[in-house]
């Protein structure tokens, strides 16, 4: 018996003013990415640029895809 998925896809990125967050279908959030515009020293301050926070979240609300094409195949 397959058991219904508990994060159902697909999952969608909502932006703030300090993080993206990944949520499901349902509207559960998944992950928080927080960001830092205006880091200073990146040796020293643990926050991700907008950059990285934004596509490291587009890479994680793609994992539904990845999961289902790594079933198929």
């Amino acid at each position: 018996m397959i058991e219904p998925r508990r994060f159902p896809p697909p999952w969608s990125i909502e932006e703030h003013d300090e993080c993206f967050i990944v949520r499901d279908a349902d509207g559960q959030a998944l992950g928080y990415f927080y960001f830092d515009e205006e880091q200073q020293s990146p040796a020293i301050d643990r926050r991700l640029t907008r950059d990285d926070a934004r596509r490291m979240a587009v890479n994680f609300a793609k994992l539904p895809d990845l999961v289902a094409s790594r079933w198929l195949a």
